[in-house]
């Protein structure tokens, strides 16, 4: 793919399809662009119209955007992975991207930005070394557009190390940037610093300039939140004292915002000049200490000249939580202890930004789902809110008297005026209720909410007294925002509160799910998280089941999938999952809406959460009713074979791996109820050749439900395998799974289920290839998984079909390959397997080669006998070995990181834990009495390989004997 005008006119064209709202011209651009991309000089391509001054701007940025998630899906190339960049388009991207970066347009600076990440997380600094010297030497040009490109590109490579676990890797990554950057970074500050007053009277230079110091601050948080750099204690004198003016710095004529909801460039700066003193506050107290106080004083001031518009939230949030911060420390103690000064944070901070503002009232009665997300989830947007609440918690935790004494006054007085006024003063109720809360918490999980509370307020009697009779109310539109507060304060304390109070409120909380926007949440997520927890049992949901079940049910009407929700997905889950058979009686209406449901989101997957809750539903509703009902299977088919078939046809690939996985749950409900041969069986085989596509199995996500859906089919349908004359094109996905480390545990997963469903006599042409791509995996690279996947798989083989056969198999591949493999890898070895299905299959197989094989009676395999014997007593009586292999860089494959809709195991959808070596119960007595039958056929074979054995296992050797009653003849 040659960079010639043709071709940049035609990929000119293809993109401006891409921004076509017409599904029917747009996916068919998106999947040309797909299908071009592995071509060489596809990204040099895009690099050069994005380049073009004449071009469209629109298709500039379209072109930026796909270069970078071309970037995203391909850099990063994954073990065993195939490298879709040509080496050549690397280096070329590599040399081009920064300078191409800094000319562009803003727009487009930011898509290369990112991209920049994406590539540095791989490549830098070892094979990209020269990323920072070109970066840094930009500083010099003067020009704020390219100085503000190469600190936005920073910030993008930098900020991982906020959130990355501490390591070698990270620490030489960081000490390489922080020497080659620190200081370039600090004398850009100054001169920065210094250019605000120079052009003191510029309006347009002093927006850019203070928005570069925006940038660096940025960057120095995330250069100083891993440790605190040498370099930057060494100038703490420069940045501290800077940061400190800056954060008190007064310019008029950038402060002249009239949007309440966009923040200006100084409140950005002052809001990351607090995050940057919350920083050294909180992991830097020693050296941050002469400083404190003057930060103390600025952010105070702050907080009381900062308004209440949305514009601030971010920087009073950030103010806060440095309060929050210094709070906890001794060394500000004498700041907070005064009474007075207790009683003035209450009055002039915390109250003021608990309140219900006319902001919070747009959000809760017009965006339901952030204001949710904001309130309950915790979410990664800080609101004044949370951070006053922390700031409340810390200092209860460090002067709880006082806290309650000053602060339970204003809550008192709240709720005083409620109680006098009524709706007129709820805003004040709802401050109330919030302050409350946040004093009395004190520690908690996610799946139980708060399980510790300040001993100075009765939790049961504040509910009584206040959450109880806002849901009582007869009206339910009625003041919903303490509604809400009310559902709120029940779940947070749902562990402390008493049993009988919980069940007095669970009908309201029914009557509350048929509400409107946030209360209908509150109510549906305050019933699944008292039934998770376990305060609302079976005999306490299941005589309000069907009111329950309706409520939830109607709560899903919406048809548009941006107003699904996943509160009450996960609800009803939680209900059927606690109520099993008991809700079969509802499960005829839900069904059909639940499939509906499925039909209508398969078009439009918007919301991953949602989803997986509804699959999760379905196929628990789908397994309770076939365990009752097996006739039922061939209903669920026809309903939900057609949405399938579309999810697969237009290749959603979020859902495919849940199809796949339901699929299988189908299939092996039909095997279990003895109804493998029916009417689906057409559809079943209709879909084998879509499965063994090679496509599908590139993809990460699919690997593990379409390995379990092809052994469903083996082992309910094995004749639709053998009748499509697939058998061979199965193998062929068997070794290309065995060839990867990700996925080499699959691989044995498919073909031991195909050698025991198959049988000896389908297999027997293939087993000697099987044992060599074994073999052949295990010298190029042996790693602990696969070791422990191969000791388990050849002992099923050993004790399904025969030790001997086992032994002439791997031998007719290379003489005496059997004894090098017990000698090198089974007795060494034999002590990392773990799982008790392998740990069995392991064991049984070893029993096998002791007892029941000629092979072990004679040269080379004899004088093996009693290590392999003691590696055997050491299964049996030792925990798994943990070390791991030289080999064992891998990734698993649950955390495989890439662009693509990630693996997400269906709890409810699970194979069931099938062992095909189930007859044999207890494997000490197995050897034991299999010992008994060897010494009966060759009467003194025992005695000197038992003798041969160390002192130890010989006592546990007669233990097993003794145990089952075993004569040695």
């Amino acid at each position: 793919m040659d960079v010639t005008d043709e071709n940049l006119a035609t990929l000119a064209g293809y993109l401006q399809q891409t921004l076509n709202p017409d599904p029917n011209i747009r996916k068919p651009a998106e999947k040309f662009l797909e299908g071009i991309e592995v071509n060489q000089n596809y990204a040099i391509l895009l690099l050069h119209l994005i380049d073009k001054d004449a071009a469209d701007l629109t298709i500039r940025i379209a072109a930026a955007v796909a270069f970078k998630n071309y970037i995203k899906r391909n850099w990063a190339v994954e073990e065993d992975g195939v490298d879709r960049i040509h080496a050549n388009d690397r280096m070329t991207i590599k040399v081009l991207i920064v300078s191409l970066m800094l000319k562009s347009p803003e727009a487009i600076q930011r898509q290369f930005s990112d991209a920049v990440s994406i590539i540095g997380r791989s490549d830098f600094p070892e094979k990209w070394p020269g990323l920072i010297p070109e970066m840094v030497e930009k500083f010099g040009t003067g020009d704020f557009h390219v100085i503000n490109g190469v600190l936005r590109t920073a910030h993008s490579l930098f900020k991982r190390y906020r959130y990355e676990f501490k390591s070698q890797k990270l620490w030489e990554e960081i000490k390489h940037v922080l020497e080659n950057f620190a200081k370039p970074l600090t004398d850009l500050f100054v001169a920065t610093l210094d250019l605000t007053t120079k052009h003191a009277d510029n309006q347009q230079a002093l927006r850019v300039i203070y928005g570069s110091l925006v940038l660096i601050c940025k960057v120095f948080y995330s250069l100083n939140y891993q440790d605190l750099p040498e370099f930057f204690e060494d100038n703490m004198n420069i940045w501290m004292p800077n940061l400190l003016n800056l954060l008190q710095a007064k310019v008029p004529c950038l402060e002249s915002n009239d949007d309440d909801d966009r923040p200006e460039v100084m409140e950005q700066l002052r809001t990351e000049v607090c995050e940057c003193a919350s920083l050294y506050a909180l992991k830097y107290e020693e050296e941050f200490k002469p400083y404190g106080p003057a930060f103390v004083t600025a952010v105070w001031n702050v907080l009381l000249s900062t308004g209440a518009q949305p514009k601030y939230d971010a920087l009073v949030s950030n103010a806060l939580t440095f309060l929050a911060k210094v709070a906890e420390k001794n060394t500000y103690k004498s700041y907070f202890e005064d009474p007075s000064t207790l009683s003035s944070i209450c009055e002039k901070v915390v109250i003021p930004n608990l309140e219900f503002r006319e902001s919070d009232a747009e959000l809760f009665s017009d965006n339901p789902e952030e204001y949710v997300r904001r309130d309950i989830e915790g979410s990664d947007v800080d609101t004044r809110r949370r951070a006053a609440c922390d700031l409340v918690r810390a200092l209860a935790v460090a002067y709880e008297d006082k806290i309650m004494a000053s602060f339970g006054q204003y809550i008192q007085l709240m709720l005083t005026k409620y109680s006098e006024h009524g709706a007129a003063a709820w805003r004040g109720k709802d401050t109330a209720m919030y302050l409350a809360t946040s004093l009395a918490a004190r520690g908690g999980t996610q799946a139980a909410g708060v399980t510790r509370a300040a001993p100075l307020l009765d939790i049961a009697q504040f509910a009584a007294a206040h959450a109880l009779p806002e849901l009582q109310r007869a009206d339910m539109n009625e003041l919903p925002v303490l509604k809400a507060d009310a559902i709120k304060y029940i779940m947070t304390f749902r562990s402390l509160l008493p049993k009988e109070l919980i069940v007095t409120a669970f009908p309201l909380l029914i009557k509350h799910i048929t509400g409107r926007g946030v209360v209908c949440t509150y109510g549906a997520c305050a019933v699944e998280k008292l039934i998770a927890g376990g305060m609302l049992r079976r005999v306490d949901v299941e005589p309000r089941a069907g009111e329950l079940l309706a409520a939830l049910l109607a709560a899903l009407a919406p048809h548009d999938p941006h107003d699904h929700n996943e509160y009450v997905m996960k609800a009803i889950l939680r209900t059927i999952s606690c109520l099993r058979e008991a809700s079969l009686p509802y499960l005829g209406e839900a069904l059909p809406k639940l499939a509906n449901l499925l039909a209508a989101v398969s078009k439009n997957p918007s919301k991953p959460h949602f989803n997986h809750y509804l699959f999760e539903t379905l196929s628990l509703a789908i397994s309770l009713v076939s365990k009752a009902n097996p006739n039922a299977i061939s209903a669920f088919e026809d309903a939900l074979f057609p949405i399938f078939q579309e999810i697969l046809q237009n290749d959603i690939q979020e859902f495919m791996p849940y199809v796949f996985q339901m699929l299988s749950l189908l299939l092996e409900l039909r095997g279990a109820a003895g109804e493998a041969r029916g009417a689906a069986g057409g559809a079943y085989g209709a879909l084998l050749p879509c499965l063994l596509a090679p496509p599908l199995w590139e993809r990460a996500a699919n690997v593990r439900p379409l390995v379990r859906l092809l052994c469903a089919l083996v082992a309910v349908r094995a004749d639709l395998v053998l009748d499509a004359g697939k058998l061979n094109a199965m193998l062929g996905v068997f070794q290309k799974l065995i060839a990867s480390k990700t996925n080499d545990h699959e691989g044995f997963y498919l073909v031991q289920t195909m050698l025991f469903k198959f049988g000896e006599s389908v297999m027997q042409p293939y087993n000697k290839q099987i044992i060599t791509l074994l073999f052949q995996r295990l010298s190029s690279s042996k790693t602990t998984k696969y070791i422990k996947g191969l000791i388990a798989f050849l002992g099923f083989y050993a004790a399904h079909f025969g030790a001997d056969n086992l032994i002439d198999l791997v031998d007719s591949v290379q003489a005496n390959m059997f004894a090098m493999y017990v000698e090198r890898v089974l007795v060494p070895e034999l002590q990392r397997v773990s799982g008790a299905l392998e740990r069995k299959a392991a064991a049984l197989g070893c029993v096998r080669l002791l007892c029941d094989c000629a092979h072990f009676r004679r040269e080379p395999l004899a004088p093996l006998w009693p290590r392999l014997m003691q590696a055997l007593i050491s299964l049996f009586e030792l925990p798994p070995d943990e070390t791991t292999m030289p080999d064992d860089h891998f990734i698993e494959v649950d955390d495989t990181p890439g662009y693509q809709a990630q693996y997400a195991q269906l709890t409810c959808a699970k194979g069931p834990n099938s062992d095909p070596l189930a007859a044999v119960e207890d494997p000490k007595r197995y050897l034991a009495e299999s010992l008994g039958n060897l010494s009966r056929a060759h009467p003194g074979i025992l005695q000197t390989r038992i003798a041969a054995m160390e002192e130890p296992h010989r006592r546990q050797l007669q233990t097993y004997l003794a145990a089952y009653n075993v004569q040695l003849c």
